[in-house]
């Protein structure tokens, strides 16, 4: 796993400020009455269902942003918020500098066919099409050409692994292949926004794990910004630069990997963490001692994962040089802060 590059200075593709999502017969009245101030107490005696409950975050440009949580816990219904599929209730969302609740019908199917990429679950394959119309079918909606929309779908079909399956029909695919095929598909447009919706929940562990392979290799080659849904945190870890995790509509602590597992800020989020090894999300830097430019042993970078340097450090006797980015030595790491890493002990990280 490679390092999750900052993105803290990055500029702000989606901009999702104090969203609700209600639902009930008086779901706009007690918006229109209450506002921002909408209670538990006053939900229950309403009998309405908050789907989200004031929620904020931004997506910034070029980082994998993960929305995460259990069945029920509102992570789908805010990615339907930000693709414009279903309106909020109470709030603002801006997407590409774009305010949704301004925009008109106009503008969202212009937001849609240029910005936004989707992926969802199900494959939503069209069963009468072959692979190639399949990928090919956003510039077919688009009126672009049969000729240069096929030249595209081919461009895409090798980016995704599957040169030589144009003629194919759906039900021909195995379930890898086919959200392969999805996945070429949301690329056709060059969206500047990927929104993924639990992508590879519906196939088995090890299709998963190469599709979660093939996702991080596009994202290395291809930058989008994107916004990834799923219910299991050791995928949100493996693919993520930052998750929000969300319960009962609200979100409860947003974080790099790292921070969430070694500061969680809620009993719900500790629990979720629990079982993840701590070296496969805690950095060197997290856990190094003070620098000693006295070592003649060869550094280990700063944001390498402890999980993939502890072998070396092991080895030594001597704590290692630890060196940033420009390999300068700010710091050590010894065996016990390593071996503590390993035993999953918070103390020491």
């Amino acid at each position: 796993m490679t390092p999750h590059p900052s993105t803290t200075d990055r500029e702000a593709l989606i901009e999702c400020c104090s969203v609700w999502k209600l639902y009930g017969d008086r779901a706009e009245a007690l918006a229109a009455r209450y506002g921002q101030n909408i209670s538990t107490e006053i939900l229950k005696e309403t009998g309405t269902i908050s789907a989200a409950r004031d929620v904020t975050f931004d997506v910034r440009k070029g980082e994998i942003f993960v929305i995460m949580g259990l069945s029920g816990s509102g992570k789908s219904t805010i990615l339907r918020c930000m693709t414009g599929l279903i309106e909020p209730t109470l709030g603002s969302l801006k997407v590409a500098g774009t305010d949704l609740k301004t925009a008109s019908y106009e503008e969202m199917i212009e937001i849609r066919r240029h910005k936004m990429g989707m992926v969802f679950q199900d494959f939503a394959l069209l069963p009468h099409l072959t692979v190639l119309d399949n990928i090919a079918f956003p510039l077919r909606v688009q009126g672009i050409s049969k000729t240069l929309r096929h030249s595209k779908a081919r461009e895409m079909m090798d980016l995704v692994g599957l040169s030589g399956r144009g003629n194919h029909w759906p039900h021909e695919l195995s379930g890898g292949q086919q959200q392969r095929v999805g996945i070429a598909r949301s690329l056709m447009t060059e969206p500047e926004i990927w929104f993924l919706d639990e992508p590879f929940s519906a196939l088995d562990p090890i299709i998963r794990t190469e599709m979660q392979n093939e996702f991080l290799r596009l994202q290395n080659l291809l930058q989008k910004s994107i916004v990834f849904v799923t219910h299991d945190f050791d995928e949100a870890v493996r693919l993520a630069d930052r998750i929000a995790i969300m319960e009962g509509g609200c979100v409860v602590q947003i974080g790099t990997p790292e921070e969430l597992i070694t500061r969680p800020a809620t009993p719900y989020v500790t629990e979720f963490t629990k079982n993840i090894p701590r070296s496969k999300v805690v950095r060197v830097r997290t856990v190094m001692g003070p620098a000693n430019k006295g070592l003649l042993i060869e550094p280990v970078s700063a944001d390498a994962l402890v999980g993939d340097i502890a072998q070396r450090v092991l080895s030594y006797r001597d704590p290692v040089p630890v060196t940033d980015e420009d390999g300068q030595i700010i710091g050590t790491i010894d065996a016990p802060k390593v071996a503590a890493v390993l035993m999953n002990k918070e103390a020491e990280t």
